[in-house]
């Protein structure tokens, strides 16, 4: 294993590997540490102050354990939750994944803008006072999916999905007012991008489905310092909280060139 400590990454599943995606591409020479919550999901119908608890408790240890550089936390409905209390327990930059809605706001020529979230994050305080300082004179619809992150979970696991329970999933997005149309669609759960080609085969009419995770990885790398690009020796690594997992699961993190670990 590399002596240099990791970049965490931290998600409720197995979405949040659409951020590392991107975080590898920004930062080809850094480790990275993915951390699939899979015993807490889906984090969107949990309490508040219990996944608060949770989320928190789950770092003491991954602090401890890995000394990561920087913490990504790649779910939405955890960023706007938790990062106030992360950033106050830990002395370590954490950077979050929120609903991209200013850059919606800013795209959109029709002024009907959507947010496809997950119930935890359109219910978020955090996410509606998002809406008010950046999308003053916009149409915005925050549309919270029941089903999606589970459906994107089955789908990244190389499962069949069924296209209707998507179509039905995505369809409040589609608005029309006055002759306009819905023009952009925030992805607001870090599961979603790896459902977009599923949403253009059965949205009503073309959009911008915007994924954040560029803009993210851009962002934690403004929080390292430069250094001499030459890959650590030793590979990238994941943790399941629910323990090891299933196959096919360890055939796509294999795929994304990361080693399986037990917490």
């Amino acid at each position: 294993m590399s002596a240099e400590p990791p970049i965490l990454v931290f998600d409720s599943g197995i979405g949040g590997l659409s951020v590392l995606r991107e975080l590898r591409t920004v930062m080809p020479d850094r480790r990275f540490l993915y951390v699939a919550d899979d015993a807490g999901f889906p984090y969107g119908g949990w309490e508040e102050a219990a996944l608060r608890d949770r989320i928190v408790a789950l770092f003491e240890t991954l602090v401890a354990d890995h000394r990561p550089l920087l913490a990504v936390i790649a779910c939405n409905t955890a960023s706007t939750l938790v990062l106030p209390a992360l950033r106050a327990r830990f002395s370590l930059p954490f950077v979050g994944t929120v609903p991209a809605v200013k850059p919606a706001a800013e795209r959109s020529r029709s002024g009907l803008v959507s947010v496809l979230a997950t119930p935890g994050t359109v219910k978020r305080d955090y996410t509606r006072a998002l809406v008010s300082e950046f999308a003053q004179g916009k149409d915005v619809a925050l549309v919270g999916s029941q089903r999606l992150a589970t459906l994107a979970e089955s789908h990244i696991r190389g499962e069949r999905i069924d296209l209707d329970e998507i179509e039905a999933e995505i369809a409040p997005c589609f608005r029309e007012r006055d002759g306009r149309r819905t023009d952009i669609v925030a992805l607001a759960c870090t599961h979603y991008p790896f459902l977009a080609n599923a949403f253009r085969k059965v949205a009503p009419w073309p959009v911008d489905w915007l994924d954040p995770a560029e803009a993210i990885a851009r962002q934690a790398a403004r929080f390292l310092p430069d250094r001499p690009s030459t890959l650590p020796e030793g590979f990238d690594r994941a943790v399941f909280t629910g323990g090891a997992p299933d196959y096919p699961t360890r055939r796509l993190i294999h795929g994304f060139g990361l080693s399986c670990e037990t917490p």
